[in-house]
């Protein structure tokens, strides 16, 4: 039996559009065979997801996706097979959704500077108990046609130095790495190519979170090129650290970003599936 690893996903307990629950089972219906659900700086979806994992006989390995600082750069670790219940991660997650929820009114405010009302509102009502998230501002931006895409909701008022992006101060990527180790799991750089950093300061970054505890590298996501691969691939070789592979889905209204619809990872790093007990 072919098994396939998605090690990226969300739920609606952070910005994905389908409950734990039923990403469970849109998993295994697209062949998934072993997925973690990394929701942002929440471990809340995972109890459900994994007891619906159990009830249909899928292989659940509890995630989360924890925004860290690097440099005045915001990145994003993944940590795989963590304990949910290890409490100082229990008391990050509640420091991190404060910090979501005070960035949420004050871009709401600076919209409103912009003659765009109501959109604090409508980001606490599509979140729900959920983590708000900048995805909840674009999909606000779209609905209420102030832009025509997702990505211009990034580029004209939620990226860095745009009208509506107000800075976080996430924690550091040391203390990030050492929560995930602690709680039993593997740190895992999501994305690494979607930070635009230079090569220099890619292999600065590398270094550091190897020395800090941390075991992986994305290596394969939706809509990756080959070359994209190999120069990630290149990465995982020089500095030892095991390949994961990840969907990044969110919903379905991108067919090209689907769960368990990505490449195979090379065969010639260490799979990141092996260091999990």
């Amino acid at each position: 039996m072919t098994h396939v690893y998605d090690l990226h996903c969300h739920s609606t307990a952070s910005d994905g559009a389908f409950s734990p629950e039923a990403v469970v089972i849109r998993a295994q219906q697209q062949g998934v065979t072993s997925l973690a659900l990394t929701d942002h700086d929440t471990v809340a979806g995972l109890a459900a997801a994994n007891k619906t994992a159990d009830s249909i006989g899928l292989n659940f390995i509890p995630g989360i996706e924890l925004s860290s600082n690097w440099q005045n750069h915001c990145l994003h670790i993944v940590g795989l097979g963590i304990d949910p219940t290890y409490q100082p991660l229990v008391e990050i997650t509640d420091h991190l959704q404060t910090l979501r929820y005070e960035r949420s009114e004050k871009m709401a405010a600076k919209l409103e500077k912009k003659r765009i009302f109501g959109a604090l509102e409508a980001v606490q009502a599509a979140a729900g108990d959920g983590m708000i998230t900048r995805t909840h501002f674009a999909d606000f931006l779209l609905s209420q046609k102030h832009v025509d895409t997702h990505q211009e909701a990034f580029d004209r008022y939620l990226g860095q130095g745009k009208s509506a992006f107000v800075p976080t101060i996430w924690p550091e990527v040391e203390e990030v790495v050492k929560w995930i180790t602690g709680a039993g799991g593997i740190a895992v750089i999501a994305h690494p190519l979607r930070y635009k950093l230079s090569a220099k300061y890619i292999k600065r970054l590398l270094a550091e979170f190897k020395l800090y505890g941390g075991k992986g590298i994305e290596v394969i996501t939706s809509r990756i090129s080959q070359d994209e691969i190999r120069l990630i691939t290149k990465y995982a070789q020089e500095y030892e650290l095991a390949g994961s592979v990840g969907s990044d889905f969110h919903n379905d209204t991108n067919p090209y970003v689907e769960l368990g619809r990505i490449a195979q990872l090379p065969a010639n790093i260490t799979p990141v599936w092996e260091l999990l007990s």
